[in-house]
């Protein structure tokens, strides 16, 4: 059997993860999901990783959760049925907790879990004509993984009401506006633009990206005050390492710098 997920990597630390489940549109099927979960494993304890960046393979992004669920969830408990979405939520969600940046790149349809998906990615990158939708409501469901969290986190509220009432589909050239993606590109360089912002990314200073990180993760700090208390002890941090040194000799040098990560 095929390979449902493939692991890419490039040079700088960049690391590609494609979805590639043809025949069932990149749904997250339960193999799909424990290559995914392995994947994570593995690339948690890496620190060669800068940016990780994932990909559909074929047509779609992600079709969202396996239809097929749906169909035996009526011979299941509420109960049974929670103790089956909670770690399925959490596997893919897990993303969020990556400690490098985070890229979704939409080249298709990106449905329900899978717009979550690249919703928990730090920025996202998409095809004009790709599909996004949070049709839940249509299916007879709620939403699920987090999508009423992480939609108004990245859109607003007012943005999340309507997809998450009515379903419609958004194309990536409307969603930049919306402000559910970042920037769109062709199609047929999609890829190679978002991989090559995934570089410059991963060659900014290591300690110095993380630490942006944490500070903008959900949605931000709670007040002014507490982005100040926040800052003059990451500032600080880095000011003490030896990639502030590399960064401002470099740019009296007038050339890159080569970050070390110390």
């Amino acid at each position: 059997m095929a390979e449902p997920l493939h692991v890419d990597r490039y040079d700088d630390g960049v690391v590609l993860l494609r979805l590639d489940v043809p025949e069932r549109r990149n749904a997250m099927t339960e193999e799909l999901t424990a290559a995914w979960t392995a994947a994570l494993d593995a690339l948690a304890d890496d620190d060669s990783v800068r940016c990780l960046v994932v990909t559909g393979e074929g047509p779609v992004f992600c079709a969202g959760g396996d239809l097929s669920w749906l169909a035996d969830s009526g011979s299941l408990s509420t109960d049974r049925l929670r103790a089956r979405m909670l770690p399925f939520y959490r596997a893919w969600l897990r993303i969020r907790d990556v400690e490098v940046p985070t890229i979704a790149v939409l080249n298709g349809a990106a449905v329900g879990a899978g717009l979550a998906l690249a919703l928990a990615c730090d920025l996202r990158y998409a095809a004009p004509q790709a599909q996004l939708s949070m049709p839940f409501t249509s299916l007879g469901i709620h939403a699920g993984m987090a999508s009423t969290w992480l939609l108004p986190e990245v859109a607003g509220l007012a943005v999340a009401r309507e997809l998450l009432l009515t379903g419609r589909v958004v194309s990536g050239q409307e969603a930049v506006g919306l402000g559910l993606v970042n920037r769109v590109f062709a199609a047929e360089s999609l890829r190679a633009e978002a991989l090559s912002i995934a570089v410059t990314v991963a060659t900014r200073a290591p300690i110095a990206t993380r630490l942006t990180k944490v500070a903008l993760a959900s949605g931000g700090h709670a007040s002014f005050e507490a982005a100040l208390a926040w800052e003059s002890v990451a500032q600080p941090l880095t000011m003490a390492t030896a990639d502030l040194r590399e960064g401002v000799q470099a740019a009296r040098e007038r050339r890159a710098p080569r970050f070390t990560g110390q």
